[in-house]
This record gives C-alpha cells, structure tokens and sequence, in this order.
C-alpha cells in the first residue's frame, strides 16, 4: 500500500509503538489475526507497501480479516494502520536488518532472517519470466562462447558459480572480472557469442559500457540484475530480480539467494534443451569427482598415509 496517498492526519501515536503492540499481542489473537500480524512481522516495510489483498494472500486470510485485525488495535482502517506502521518503522528501524530489532532475542533473529529469505524467494517465484528463462537458454545452447562479466564480491561469487556450471555442461565459457579483459572479450565474442552480466546493482559504468560495447560487435547480452538499471536498459535479455533493500550491504543475503535460483532454473532448462548428452556429460563428471576428487575416499585414504609410506598389509615389492 503506498503511503503516500494517505491522509495527512496521524491517528495518536500509541504507546507502546505498533510494532511492540503487534509483538506482545501476537499471541492472545484469534488464529486468523495471529496470521496477519505475523505477516507483518516477517517484513513490515513490505507490508506497508503491500496493498490489502496482497497482504491477506500472504497471511493466508481473507480481506475482511485485515481489516479485523487493524481494528483490534484500535484503527478504523487499513490505511490508518498502515501509516502508523510506518511511522514506527521511521523512528524504531534497524540497520542490523530489515526485519530485526535491536532488542530481538536470537530466536527472533533467525525466525525473521528465515522467514524474510523465504519471502523473498516466494515473490521471486511469482514474477520470474519463464519466457525470458528460455530465451536464455536458447543463445547459450548454440553460443560458441559465453563470457561472464562481474564486478564486486557478490556479483564475482555468483558469475563463477554460472561459469563452472556453464563449463559442466560442456559449454565454452569464461569468467571475467578485469575492466581491461572485459572490453577485451566483449570486441571479440561476435555474434555467435554470449555477454552474461553479473550486476544486482547494475550501475557500475565499465561494466555497463563492455555490455554496450559487446552488443555493439552482434553479441547477446543477458543481464542478471534489478529492473530498470542502466544495465537491465543495456541488455538484450534480462533476468530480472528485485528483493527488498539489504540495510547493511548494498547486495544482501536475499540477493544472493534469488541470483543462485534462477541460475538453478536457467541451467536445468539449459540441460533439457541440450538434450541427451549433457546428462550423461554431467553424471560422467560426478562419477569423475567422486572417486578422483580432493574429497573422494580414495584421495583422502591416499593423504592419510603420506607419499611413499605403507598402506595397512601392503607388503615391500
């Protein structure tokens, strides 16, 4: 619900603030009330935001319910309510997270942190663009190579996770986080290759002009960003991710994760298009791992024992 269309008339401030209100009371509410404060409380800047069906989808309610529970506090409307909602967010937020107090105990820290998390990732499953997921999957099946750009830790993390899984399946790609080797790879991918932008943010100018430079050559560019950054505005297709602002970091928690998920869903989708070959070419690889790896029995049974040293009944030859 945008707050900005409210009445500018407060309803007496109560005290304690709402959102204590809302914690101490919690429990003595009927089961459907209990339900929507709890909403609430996961992510009250989102619920302020929220409109009231939105809010009633998410607290399993009806409409009428909402408006029930806004009553019982003592507000004659949702829009009251709500404006009194945020302005206790405005003088008792928290720069720790979005959804925690200060005065939190730390089962109320990861009850929030989780909740908030799974918030998130259920929205994302409501506005992903299956489409989109698909036409991704299409340029990157028949790309001869697909570089992936980043910048930052976050962003870093999460091209060379898509990197590894690109190259899992068989596919050519690199992953880049040099300006230079950016600008390099982008006047060399032609229009057989693949630009896949790494950015939350989306505003970091150089790597935004090697997207624009690589399009310039006849590449794709796929950005994994928010919506409407100069680089979701660079990008020929975008996976578009919006999560609530992080309070500490510039790219949160709930960022990661959305970015980690679609990349799950863009590779699976990926697998299936490429057919046959990358399925055996991934349980291959699994097999390869699992008795060569660092962290294969064998491996380790080998380390126990040292470079030239006896295993247990091996005998002089």
């Amino acid at each position: 619900m945008n707050t900005s269309s409210l009445p500018t008339s407060l309803p007496p401030s109560p005290a304690p603030g709402l959102l204590q209100q809302l914690r101490e009371r919690q429990d003595s509410l009927p089961e459907a009330q209990r339900s929507v404060v709890r909403a609430v409380l996961e992510d009250p800047r989102a619920a302020v935001a929220a409109t009231v069906e939105q809010l009633a989808q998410q607290a399993g309610v009806s409409m009428p319910t909402i408006v029930r529970t806004c009553r019982s506090f003592g507000y004659d409307s949702v829009r009251e309510f709500m404006l009194a909602l945020a302005q206790d967010l405005a003088v008792s937020g928290s720069y720790l997270h979005r959804s925690v107090l200060a005065e939190d105990t730390a089962q109320d820290v990861s009850s929030k942190i989780i909740h908030a998390a799974v918030s998130s990732l259920t929205e994302l499953g409501r506005r992903i663009d299956v489409d989109v997921i698909d036409q991704v999957a299409a340029k990157l099946a028949k790309a001869r190579r697909i570089d992936c750009y980043s910048v930052g830790a976050a962003s870093t993390f999460t091209a060379s996770e898509l990197q590894s899984r690109l190259f899992r399946l068989g596919l050519t790609a690199n992953a880049i986080f040099d300006a230079h080797q950016q600008l390099v790879s982008a006047s060399t991918l032609g229009p057989e290759g693949v630009a896949f932008v790494v950015s939350h943010v989306g505003r970091m100018p150089y790597t935004v002009e090697a997207a624009k430079f690589a399009r310039s050559q006849g590449a794709t560019v796929v950005a994994l960003t928010q919506p409407g950054t100069p680089l979701a505005e660079t990008a020929d297709l975008v996976l578009a991710v919006s999560v609530p602002q992080d309070a500490v970091m510039r790219v949160g928690t709930e960022a990661y994760l959305a970015h980690l998920v679609v990349i799950e869903i863009l590779m699976v989708r990926l697998a299936q298009q490429l057919g046959p070959v990358a399925t055996r070419g991934l349980q291959q690889f699994k097999q390869l791992l699992h008795k060569h790896g660092f962290d294969s029995a064998e491996y380790s049974g080998a380390m126990d024992h040292g470079p030239g040293m006896h295993k247990p009944g091996q005998k002089d030859h």
